[in-house]
């Protein structure tokens, strides 16, 4: 930033010339804050592929437990996601009204709290409105941390860091998937125990957390100049031009924090993309990840230490692939290719699925890669489509509307196969990947290396 002199600000002492400000908030050099802000950020990625690869494991020893049939299961494999749709949709408002760090703090006592409080659920309901309001809880953070990370990061590093939110949920649901099968073999209530651990990782976040700064990006659209300042002073360097974190347009022009605001003349488009691509995405994600041992099961193959291995591996590299995908390609191609490619990949299991079974898995492992890479434009396009007014509201839009297509995928997935059959319920999936590729094809706007507004 330009210290005080660089302001019309008469009260402040002047400066030579050689201390004048050498850069722009947009491309000023990463340093140690931004990786920070990106670091404490992974919490809710991380969070969230646990909870979902939990619950899921854990539902083995619930369902005979409690006596649960296919809605029941349905309905607590989709909780968290029922959760996060609240979360994001009502706290993503929240944060454009009265900021980013409050919100950014007490997200996680609620994950935190409600974590714990599943080692005490006596009943098919009870949990069901824990694992709520910790979805509730990773909503407002799917919501504000992206915000935060695109606010304060250059823009040449932003994609990247980024795109790393999104590794951080598969590495989440990978501890829980290696986590959750070795405690679950204890059997019993060690459920309780499995769902429990998840408060551990949310507290170390919370308690990190402690002194987050303001995004001074917000700051400056509510007009509190000075308090941007001292932020941008601190946090990112003396020598950055204040003035160029501003929006574009002047606050008193800037857009009020209203979901109306998001299908204005000249925004619509951008939300409608990321609505119908989000939605693309996650509906076959979420619901085949939910249930994959039903999933492996209906075509044949067992679930061993090797199958689970491969899979698991794949989602991993898939997670380092797409980092390196988000930095080497445009945004336009990477989302159109990458579900005509998952699109080709899981095709055959609905139209082919007494296929051998052989090919059913390398084709399955593909999209498996393809998929973990292509999601981490789910941290990345998000941000980069509004305007900071209204950024906050339209990622917590996207993410919950697309938890909501996750909730009703992974509820309607077990109903599906029963009364539909495994064919059918995969041909349904791939169709929202073709309809991604058609979306993409036609409304995906370019939005690598742009600065933010």
């Amino acid at each position: 930033m330009a210290d005080a002199s660089t302001s019309s600000s008469t009260s402040a002492p002047a400066i030579a010339p050689t201390e004048a400000a050498s850069h722009s908030f947009d491309d000023a050099p990463l340093n140690r804050f931004h990786l920070k802000i990106t670091a404490l950020t992974f919490g809710a990625n991380f969070s969230d592929g646990y909870q979902l690869g939990v619950i899921g494991i854990a539902l083995t020893l619930i369902a005979p437990q409690m006596h649960l049939g296919a809605v029941w299961q349905g309905m607590l494999g989709a909780s968290a996601l029922i959760g996060i749709f609240v979360g994001s949709i009502t706290l993503g408002w929240l944060a454009d009204r009265i900021g980013r760090q409050k919100l950014y703090m007490l997200n996680f006592a609620l994950i935190t709290v409600a974590s714990v409080a599943q080692l005490w659920a006596n009943g098919p309901g009870l949990l069901f409105v824990l694992r709520v309001l910790i979805g509730l809880g990773i909503g407002a953070d799917y919501a504000i941390g992206p915000t935060l990370v695109a606010e304060f990061c250059p823009r040449r590093q932003r994609g990247f860091l980024l795109a790393s939110l999104t590794a951080m949920w598969t590495v989440g649901y990978i501890c829980s998937f290696f986590f959750g099968h070795y405690l679950t073999g204890f059997g019993g209530e060690s459920w309780r125990w499995l769902l429990a651990s998840g408060a551990l990782p949310a507290a170390i976040v919370l308690a990190l957390r402690i002194g987050t700064p303001e995004s001074p990006r917000w700051l400056v659209s509510k007009g509190r100049d000075e308090e941007a300042r001292a932020v941008v002073a601190r946090y990112i360097g003396p020598d950055v031009d204040f003035d160029s974190v501003r929006s574009t347009a002047p606050a008193e022009s800037a857009p009020s924090a209203s979901y109306r605001e998001l299908f204005r003349p000249g925004q619509w488009r951008a939300t409608m993309f990321g609505i119908l691509y989000y939605n693309c995405q996650v509906i076959p994600y979420f619901a085949i990840y939910t249930f994959l041992p039903v999933v492996l099961a209906k075509f044949a193959m067992d679930e061993t230490v090797t199958v689970d291995g491969l899979l698991n591996g794949f989602l991993l590299l898939g997670s380092v692939v797409g980092l390196w995908c988000v930095a080497r390609f445009s945004r336009r191609a990477f989302v159109t290719g990458s579900f005509v490619v998952m699109a080709v990949a899981l095709g055959p299991m609905g139209l082919w699925p007494g296929g051998p079974k052989v090919v059913l898995f390398v084709l399955f492992l593909v999209f498996t890669l393809v998929m973990s890479a292509s999601s981490n434009l789910d941290q990345v396009y998000p941000p980069e489509l509004f305007p900071t007014a209204l950024r906050g509201s339209g990622v917590g839009l996207l993410n919950g509307l697309s938890r909501v297509g996750s909730a009703v995928g992974t509820f309607l997935l077990p109903l599906s196969i029963d009364h539909l059959g495994f064919a059918t319920s995969m041909t349904i999936l791939t169709a929202f990947l073709v309809l991604g590729a058609i979306v993409s094809a036609a409304w995906a706007p370019e939005t690598a290396g742009t600065a933010l507004d």
